[in-house]
Formats: structure tokens, sequence, C-alpha cells
């Protein structure tokens, strides 16, 4: 018994040291699990560019020399990546033109199709995607006005479409930063506020215009209230790039204007210019017509036996000096060109973006990065905060006037928005400002057109501007009306989860939907209204609904609190991201397994070329060929085995 309660004694004085050291351990105490507990982060917040480099403070005289030195370095090859970067767009939008050029000259061909306001719509979009310039296809839309082949109201829905085709191309630069999920996250949103501030502002903008015609009235009495002379559209940034891009690829813009406007002899003619200086000749002759009625007035018309003649002036065209570039003389069709330059554009537009983009992460770190964020994101002190979204706006409408190219721009601030330079609240009034600056440019280039066709063309580059104007009233002065932020965060939330779901937005937004409306508008209005109706209000009511899960359940019956009732896949992409990563896993596996196979057939056949050695060696060993057939067997069903373990 004595020694039973020494024992027990013992015990409890182990377990009161052990409670004793347990409860001075800071680690287990509960204050330490609170504070070590992380807390959880907004994934919207802009990142701490963090500097782990040495202080300034702490370098000698060489080493701030040095630094110095490497940061103008930098600096030299940032300017110098950012000019490839524009030059590659300009080179891209040329192989995009040599690609699909043609084809959109036969698209706007088609006068009955564009009349009808949805298809005009759908056009825009699909044409400016095809030649990856807004300019381009606003230009082809001015020739057919001055040629009389479209009217003004009829082109208002196609300059529309070409505001929302003009937008995939940073969306498709926000792609490159897919790497890091919060990056691509911010970028995507960065990207995609463009599109949805161009969709939403066709949602209403466009009944609105076919109702009242708004944007033609209004844009008919500028033009006629106005004495407009004519001018000359500056070169800017194409002062810099041209002599690059001109050495690379020249293009004869009149080509597709041409094929538009059913141009017999633009069909047959190649996009690639091959005469950069030509002149041409104008002469009065005696031609041959077929009968009086074609001749150019009575009383330049006469008949001789069976032949009618008249004067015409006939306009002789000749080749003074050939281009320079570098497919002047190369016997290839625009589309084999095209597609060279699309894989060599898409190579180095790439190439630039990623190193831009490891240049700016190692540039803007401390001192800087706080600097330009403070520079870039505050607002202006109370009460004049409201300012700092307006200067935004002009800042994006003038750097998009200096590069001449809406692309350019929002291409350029999309990697900055990913790496956390600048929030997607003030990304958001840069890209409404590049808007309205890609259509300054537009006028600019209208009032350079001749004195017959100057009202037209200056007409549809004010519906341009007049549609961003009012696209901006609607969605940005007051806060609660600035939908685009809110829908682009919610997109980049999805795509930062399911990284895959962006290819999958792409597709849908600029081909499907697109695509989809253009068919059902071609069915006719009963068609369109019988299908596209009932999938509208169905959309309502689920945005409306899930609205109110969020911030009203109790207004909801008990069953509609959640989408718990619909099968998984109908309410989220976790069914189809487990898809895809076996679809993704099948094709890696494939990859292996061919991998796998060509190496078994290289050991085999490096196995059967050592096994002639050996029985060549040793022929009449039989013992000695009996082992070596015996280690042949196990190398195959090893490898077998290697095989069905794959």
């Amino acid at each position: 018994l004595t020694n039973y309660m020494c024992v027990c004694s013992r015990t409890k004085m182990v377990f009161f040291l052990m409670f004793i050291e347990i409860k001075a351990s800071p680690a287990h105490s509960t204050a330490a699990l609170i504070v070590d507990e992380p807390e959880e982060t907004d994934p919207w917040d802009l990142p701490e560019l963090k500097d782990a480099g040495v202080p300034w403070s702490a370098l000698d005289t060489k080493g701030k020399v040095l630094r110095v030195l490497i940061s103008v370095g930098k600096l030299i090859l940032l300017l110098g990546f950012l000019y490839m970067f524009v030059c590659s767009l300009d080179i891209l939008s040329s192989a995009f033109q040599l690609v699909g050029g043609k084809t959109a000259g036969d698209i706007f061909q088609d006068n009955e199709i564009l009349s009808n306001p949805l298809a005009g719509l759908v056009i825009g979009v699909l044409v400016t995607l095809l030649v990856q310039s807004s300019s381009t296809s606003s230009s082809i839309v001015v020739s057919m006005v001055s040629s009389g082949l479209l009217t003004v109201q009829v082109a208002v829905p196609i300059i529309m479409g070409t505001n929302i085709g003009t937008s995939v191309t940073n969306t498709l630069v926000a792609m490159t930063q897919a790497g890091e999920r919060n990056t691509f996250r911010r970028a995507f949103a960065g990207a995609t506020v463009h599109d949805f501030f161009n969709w939403l502002s066709v949602l209403v903008l466009l009944p609105l215009e076919v109702a009242s015609g708004y944007l033609f009235v209004v844009t008919k009495l500028i033009t006629d209230s106005f004495e407009i002379q004519s001018g000359e559209a500056p070169d800017l940034l194409n002062v810099i790039t041209d002599p690059l891009t001109e050495s690379i690829i020249e293009l004869d813009a009149s080509v597709i204007s041409g094929i538009a406007t059913d141009d017999p002899e633009a069909k047959n003619k190649s996009l690639i210019k091959r005469w950069c200086q030509t002149f041409t000749n104008t002469t009065l002759m005696n031609v041959t017509v077929p009968g009086p009625e074609n001749c150019t007035s009575p009383s330049l018309c006469w008949v001789d036996g069976n032949y009618t003649f008249t004067l015409k002036n006939i306009s002789q065209i000749y080749n003074i000096k050939k281009c320079t570039h570098l497919f002047v003389d190369v016997n290839l069709s625009d589309m084999a060109v095209g597609l060279i330059l699309l894989a060599l554009s898409l190579l180095v537009l790439c190439s630039c973006l990623i190193l831009i983009v490891k240049l700016l992460n190692s540039m803007l770190k401390g001192q800087v990065a706080v600097v330009i964020k403070k520079v870039l994101n505050t607002n202006f002190p109370f009460p004049f905060g409201w300012v700092t979204g307006y200067i935004a706006i002009l800042v994006g409408a003038g750097m998009t006037f200096i590069v001449q190219s809406s692309s350019v721009f929002t291409s350029a601030i999309t990697p900055l928005v990913g790496i956390g330079v600048i929030s997607i609240e003030r990304a958001y009034p840069l890209c409404l400002g590049s808007n309205i600056g890609t259509t300054t440019t537009a006028i600019l280039a209208a009032m350079a057109s001749p004195g017959e066709t100057l009202a037209d063309a200056l007409q549809i580059a004010l519906v341009h501007f007049l549609f961003n104007i009012s696209g901006i009233i609607l969605w940005y002065p007051i806060p609660f009306t600035r939908v685009p932020i809110r829908l682009a965060k919610g997109l980049g939330n999805i795509t930062g989860k399911y990284r895959w779901f962006a290819v999958v937005y792409i597709i849908c937004c600029f081909f499907v939907l697109p695509l989809l409306i253009f068919a059902l508008s071609l069915a006719g209005w009963k068609v369109l209204v019988g299908v596209g109706v009932p999938l509208l209000i169905m959309l309502i009511i689920i945005i409306v609904i899930n609205i109110l899960q969020k911030r009203k359940p109790g207004w909801l019956p008990a069953v509609l609190r959640s989408w718990d009732f619909l099968p998984l896949w109908a309410h989220s992409l976790a069914p189809c991201d487990k898809a895809v990563g076996v679809l993704i896993a099948k094709c890696c596996c494939c990859c292996k397994c061919c991998q796998a196979a060509s190496d078994d057939q290289e050991d085999r056949a490096e196995q059967l070329e050592n096994n002639k050695t050996t029985h060549t060696a040793v022929y009449d060993n039989h013992a000695m060929s009996v082992e070596n057939e015996a280690e042949d067997g196990m190398k195959i069903e090893l490898n077998i085995l290697k095989m069905t373990t794959l």
C-alpha cells in the first residue's frame, strides 16, 4: 500500500509539472492561438511590392552608382520592350487583315443583312475580330457610306459592334498572366471591365437607337450646325513605329474597302503592297461602248456602223518605286503570309509582355512602388474626390490619342492591374477614356476625307464618339451605376478559381453569342423574339433571385433561398472543373505513354543489337544463349510492368 501511494504521488507530480510546462508555453496558450491565426485578406487588395534588396542608405558610393546604372538599364529595356510590344500589335493587326480581310469585305457586301440592326451589330463585332482593328473596320463603313452603299442609320449598329470587337485584344493579353491565381484574377478583371462596359452600353443604347434614332439625329444636327473644314489626321506614335513595321509588311488598305464596295478589280488583288510610289495619268480617250445609253453624254457620242464611241477619262497607273518590306518579292498567298506573321507577332507579343511584367516587378519595389501607387490610386481630398475619376478619363483619352489605338493602351495597363500597381477602380475610368481617345482619332481621320464625303464620314465618327459619351453617362457618374466593375470582379473571382473558364468566356462572349444572335436575326423577327425574349426573361429572373439570396433571403420561399435543389452541375463549376482536370490528365498521360512507348522501342532496338552481337560471339555456347534468352524475357516483363503502372 505504501509503495502504491508513492507511485501515485509521483504520477501526480509528473502530471502537475507537465501542466505547468504547457501552461507556461506561449505556443500553446489561447492568446498565441488567436494571434497566430491567419487573417482573411481581400483578394482585390493591392499587394505590397516589398523591396528585398539592400536599402539605399546602406550602400557605398560604388553600390549606389551600380544601382543607378542598373535602374537606367532596366528603364531602357522596358522602353525597348514596350516599343516591340506596340509594333507586334501593329503586325498582329496586319496579319489578321491578311488572313480575314477579304472575308471581312465580303461580309460587308451583303446590304440586306446589314439593314437588320442586330445583324449589323454582330457583323461589326466579327469583322473587328477578324482584322483586329476598329479603325480598319470603321474605315470600311465610312467608305461604304461615302459610296452610297450604306446609309448612316444602317451604319450606326455596325459602329457599336466595332466598339465591342476591339476589346478582345486586352482580354487575350490577360491570358498571359494565368500563372499566378491572384495576378490572373486582377488582370482578367481589369481587361473584362472594358468588355462589360461595351456590352452593357449596347444593351441600352441599341434599342434606344432603333426606337428613336437618338445617335443619328444628334450627330446630324452637329454636322449641319458647324462649318467643318477638311484637315489632316496627325501621325504621332506611327512616326516611331512605322520604320520597323513597314520594313516587315505593308498592306494596301484600299483592297478591303474595294471588295466591300463591290469593285471587281479588288477581288483579285493582293493585300500586300508591292509598289509604294505610283503615278496616275488620266487622259480623255475614245472608247467603244455597247450602245448610246452607255455614253458619257449625248454630245460626246457617235455611231460608226455597228460601233458606238464616246469620250471617257481613262486612268493609267504607272509603278515608280517598289516597296522594301520583307514580303515584297515572296511568292506566297495572302493567307500564308498572314499565318506566318500571326505566329511571329503572337510570339513576340507574349514574350515582350512577360518580360515587361518581370521588369516592372523588379523595378516597382520599395519607395518607388509606394509613390507610383499613391499617384495612380489616391483620390483628391474631400470634397473633390469625385474629380479624380474624370481626370483619369482625360488621361486615358490623351494617352490613347498619343498611341492612336485603344487596344495598345488597354493592353499596356492590363499587366499593371495584374501585378497590383493600378487598382481595377482606377483602370475602369482609364478604359473609358481610351474609348473616347480612339474616337477623337477617327474624327480627325474623317476630317481628312474629301469634301464630297466629309459630312457622312464625320457623322459616323461622331456617332462613335457620342455612343461612348452616352455609355459613360450611363455607367460611371453615380458609384451605384458602376456595374461593370462589380461584374468584372465576379468574373475575376471565377477565373481565379477555375482558370480554364477564361477560355470559355472568350469563346462564348466573342464568337458563340454573336453568331447565335446573328443566326436568330437572319431567321426573322418572329424567331428572334420567340427565342430571345424567354431567354432574356429567364436571365432577369435568375439575376433577381441571386440578388435577393444575398441581400433579402427572407423575401424568398425556403426552396429558393439557395440553388441546392438543382443538380450540382447546374449551379457550380466544380463538376466541370473535375472533368477538365481528368481531360488534361488523360492528355498528359497519352503524351507520357507515347514518350514511354518511343523510349521502349529504342530500348528494344538496343537490346536486339546487343542480342545479335552476343549470339554471334557465343553461338556455340548453348547454356549462355539460354541464359541470355531468360534475361531478355525478364526485361520484356519489366517493360510490360512499367507500361501497366503508367
